[in-house]
Formats: C-alpha cells, sequence, structure tokens
C-alpha cells in the first residue's frame, strides 16, 4: 500500500497522474490538462457529491490539473497548494488572458462596465487572480478592466507578484469573517485556510491543512518568547500571535475570525482537545 498523502497526490483505483507512475497502482495513467477555476469559490470535496463535507476551497483564477471529468465533477489537483479533490464542473473554464494581479481587498465586485452604479456581475476574494488590460477613470474613479469583460475598483486590486509585508495585518483585515469548515475564501475561513490565504497574499507558501503547516511550515520553536507571526499550533488547528499573548485564529468558539489572548484559548482548548502539540516560525 502506498504511503503516498492522498490529498497531495492524485492517484486512485482505476486512475492516476503520469507522475507517480512506478509508485502507485492504477489502471491508467494520464498527465492531465490545465483548468483555471472560473467561479468566485469552487468548492473542493473528497468525493464526487454535492452533500459531501468541503475540503477546501480555491479561488477564481487557481490554475488546476483536471485528471477526470465525469457525472458534473472533475478530479483535480489545485496548482497553488497540491490539494487533491472534486470540484463541481460547472466551476472551470477558459479564464481570459493570464493572470496580473490579485484582489488585495477582503472582497470586491466585478461590474459589467466601469460604473459602479451598475449591479455587480460576481463577488470576487482577497487572492483571487485575474487579467487586467487596461485602466479607466469615470466620475474620478479609477477602473481595471478586466480580459474577458467586466471592471473592477483599481484600488482593490494589486500587481500578482506584488505582496504584504506583514502577513499578520492580513489575517487583522479578515477579523470577524465568518468560520467556515474548510473554507479558504474571504467569504468564510478555517483555521488553517486563513494562515495560508494571509500568507499567500504576503507572498509566503502554505500547504492547507493544519497537520501539513505543523508538519513543516517555517522552523519550530519552543513556546517561551513568541512573538508577531508565529504559528501556535493544537491537534486539529492553528492560530497566528498577534502580539504578546494575543492570538488571531478562525475558530468554532466564537464562529468567525477573533483575537483571543493566548493562555485563555490554551485553557479553554486543552480543556476539550488538549494542549499545545508545537510551535512555528515561518
Amino acid at each position: 500500500m502506498t504511503s503516498l498523502d492522498p490529498r497531495l497526490n492524485a492517484f486512485r483505483g482505476d486512475l492516476a497522474d503520469a507522475r507517480l507512475k512506478g509508485t502507485v497502482e492504477a489502471v491508467r495513467f494520464n498527465k492531465g490538462r490545465m483548468a483555471r477555476v472560473s467561479a468566485p469559490v469552487a468548492d473542493m470535496r473528497k468525493t464526487p457529491s454535492p452533500t459531501a463535507g468541503i475540503e477546501t476551497q480555491l479561488l477564481f483564477g487557481d490554475e488546476v490539473t483536471v485528471f477526470d471529468r465525469a457525472s458534473g465533477f472533475a478530479w483535480v489537483q489545485s496548482a497553488r497548494d497540491g490539494y487533491v479533490g472534486y470540484v463541481a464542473a460547472r466551476d472551470l473554464g477558459k479564464v481570459s488572458g493570464k493572470p496580473t494581479h490579485r484582489v488585495a481587498a477582503t472582497r470586491s465586485f466585478v461590474y459589467p462596465g466601469s460604473d459602479m452604479k451598475r449591479p455587480p456581475a460576481a463577488s470576487l476574494s482577497m487572492g483571487s487572480a485575474l487579467a487586467v488590460t487596461d485602466f479607466e477613470e469615470r466620475r474620478g474613479t479609477n477602473y481595471a478592466l478586466l480580459a474577458g469583460g467586466g471592471a473592477m475598483i483599481a484600488s482593490h486590486l494589486t500587481l500578482v507578484d506584488a505582496h504584504a509585508a506583514d502577513y499578520v495585518a492580513i489575517a487583522e483585515a479578515l477579523v470577524r469573517t465568518p468560520y467556515l469548515w474548510g473554507g479558504a475564501s474571504a467569504f468564510g475561513l478555517d483555521c488553517s485556510g486563513l494562515v495560508q490565504l494571509s500568507m499567500l497574499m504576503a507572498g509566503m507558501s502554505a500547504l492547507r491543512d493544519s497537520d501539513m503547516q505543523a508538519a513543516g511550515l517555517g522552523s519550530p520553536i519552543d513556546g517561551h518568547r513568541l512573538k508577531r507571526g508565529d504559528l501556535v499550533f493544537w491537534k486539529g488547528h492553528v492560530a497566528i500571535v498577534a502580539g504578546p499573548n494575543m492570538i488571531i485564529h478562525a475558530n468554532g468558539h466564537t464562529m468567525d475570525v477573533a483575537y483571543e489572548p493566548l493562555d485563555k484559548a490554551v485553557a479553554r482548548i486543552g480543556y476539550l482537545y488538549g494542549q499545545p502539540t508545537g510551535y512555528r516560525r515561518p
């Protein structure tokens, strides 16, 4: 039996990623085809069923490798973090142009044209990647014109290779975002989703799940002299150190992204789930 993590390697009994040939057994192998997420957010599930729980989410413009399509679902691997799962086939499509910008505001609207008074056609999360072809000013507001049509507020975007200086400040901008199991967008987040999205905006790479982050994100440290940006891990949970004795985390206690004194979190979480399992410095 293979020891590869199925969350990060595309293999099933009937089909597997061609790069895994010789490592896993499958009836057939293929290289897959590239596609991009064309929905504002695409829920990724472990099984191809709309009632299956959300494992993670992909953002507009995210690139994926599609290995199979059947019964309205596509079996894909995310290029951004390597996560494997099923997304609704309708959420994938040809996205015009190579991404030039990301959404830097927590959330922003796509308008049919450069006029904020028109009803928006879509809402995009922070981190969404899109191609801007031009800019236009109208009534004192600057708009970014998108490949394939539509416009966004230019100040809500940043160049795709421009990065925030402090990933913790990004997490702080997401305070009060609702908690969502498997959520990885600014419409709803879980604990590791908050870490991943915040780090994405700061040009840092983070795997998706808290156990993956605990195993290899940055370097392990002791918990005695924590500083802003350090990570505190529990079994199945992660929080970001925001300052002395203060963390910020997406949590099921307040059901949103919230600040909490670290000592109170340790006592509260420890009562049910045990003490912190480790600390890391990205």
